[in-house]
């Protein structure tokens, strides 16, 4: 691979395009890591874009191709008799066999996001007999798509190319399972789609009627345990991940994407939603808007004032926990001193209390959907900004967020509950 790399320099278009060939035919050549590298070389103004994409969809094509007829003229005779010569002996090919049959033609567009798995579809496709139109275009556009997923990336990183290819591979890799999911739900659906409609149409019925016979502040409780039990799950595998140091990739990656493509300069305008005097307006807000309902005044300002006042004790409690875990063998790995941020589980906790409080008792069914969203905004704009013009580390600032909303959802549930016990007293 390292002198195919160093071929790049004279001849790109052609080693890009000899490189894509020869790994689908199975042959040990990382084609990911050549249309990276080309990426890097558009970034560097050596090779053209359009035609480093078409060098892939070509390349990729044409060996898929040549592939798919060899299947189709060899058999599986061949791949028992020559098959070990590329990685593909009888185990390896039943294995794929059983994978293609299951996921159809239409999942040969992912197929190339798969290691293992993209060498041996074209051989597979041509022993299986699937027709040479109904195999061509997703073959073709599954082509398209590889080159341009990893192209783009090695444009957007550009130098950094390098380190983050193994993550980046990860998460496309991740993408693409998403994307097939939805597929596979969105083919369900067509063909199924009445079958569907009335499986529905009778749950709902039972759930309504299971529903008349449950108030309306059990299903609320019964919903906060839900989020609750999620995001604490959530929090233990953060914590998890800190402790074994697997936040590398993951900040290394998001750090350097905020600062080349996200991060614009009016971003910093986000630093004032994180000022004391944003968040004694909005708590001010707050306290007026409980006093004007009128209903449980007393229970909602011990809410407001519990969730804000214990939050740092919170964070406190969880940094002590986390340094008692790592003098049992994590001592000499790097940790972040800032995890999870205090700033974030602040600002999290100010604005999650005192959004929860402001809608809670709001009669129009889309303020709390868009009180959702603008606090979302707000939480984001805010990372993005300390990411890009601070030292912290984005797992810092996610580890924060997560361990904030456990605090105030813990809060939210043990006051909805003593809500219902004075209501029924």
């Amino acid at each position: 691979m390292s002198y195919l790399i160093s071929l790049f320099e004279q001849h790109s278009y052609l080693i890009l395009f000899a490189g894509i060939f020869l790994e689908l035919m199975a042959l040990p050549i990382s084609g990911e890591l050549l249309m990276s590298y080309a990426g890097y070389f558009v970034y560097q103004g050596k090779m053209n874009y359009l035609l480093a994409l078409l060098t892939v969809f070509f390349s990729g094509g044409a060996g898929i191709t040549v592939t798919y007829w060899i299947g189709r003229a060899g058999g599986y005779k061949l791949i028992e008799k020559y098959g070990k010569y590329i990685h593909l002996g009888p185990e390896r090919y039943k294995k794929t066999a059983a994978w293609f049959e299951r996921s159809g033609s239409k999942l040969l567009i992912f197929a190339y996001f798969i290691p293992g798995v993209r060498h041996f579809t074209g051989y597979i496709s041509g022993i299986s007999r699937m027709s040479f139109q109904k195999f061509i275009i997703p073959a073709y556009t599954g082509s398209f798509l590889w080159g341009f997923c990893f192209i783009t990336l090695g444009k957007v990183l550009g130098p950094q190319w390098k380190a983050f290819h193994h993550a980046a591979s990860k998460y496309f890799v991740m993408f693409i399972i998403v994307l097939a999911i939805l597929l596979a739900v969105f083919l369900v659906y067509r063909f199924y789609k009445d079958q569907i409609k009335r499986f529905f149409v009778r749950i709902l019925k039972r759930l309504m009627a299971c529903l008349k016979t449950i108030r309306a502040t059990e299903i609320f409780l019964i919903c906060l345990t839900l989020v609750l039990i999620g995001m604490v799950s959530l929090m233990l595998g953060l914590a998890q991940d800190y402790l074994a140091n697997d936040f590398t990739e993951f900040n290394e990656v998001t750090i350097y994407i905020v600062n080349s493509v996200v991060y614009q300069p009016w971003m910093k305008g986000f630093f004032i939603f994180q000022s004391i005097y944003i968040f004694g307006l909005i708590t001010a807000i707050t306290i007026l808007r409980i006093w004007r309902k009128g209903r449980n005044r007393a229970l909602e300002y011990l809410l407001l004032l519990i969730t804000i006042s214990g939050a740092k004790a919170f964070h406190n409690s969880i940094t002590q926990a986390l340094s008692f875990l790592e003098s049992f063998g994590f001592v000499g790995k790097f940790h972040s001193e800032n995890f999870p941020d205090l700033n974030a589980v602040i600002i999290i906790t100010i604005y999650g209390v005192c959004f929860f409080l402001l809608v809670r008792h709001s009669n129009r069914g889309l303020t709390p959907v868009f009180a959702a969203l603008f606090a979302l905004f707000i939480l984001i704009g805010l990372a993005v900004a300390n990411i890009a013009s601070t030292n912290l580390l984005p797992s810092d600032i996610v580890g924060g967020y997560v361990y904030g909303t456990v605090w105030i959802f813990f809060n939210f549930l043990l006051f909805e509950m003593l809500r219902l016990v004075l209501e029924r007293d």
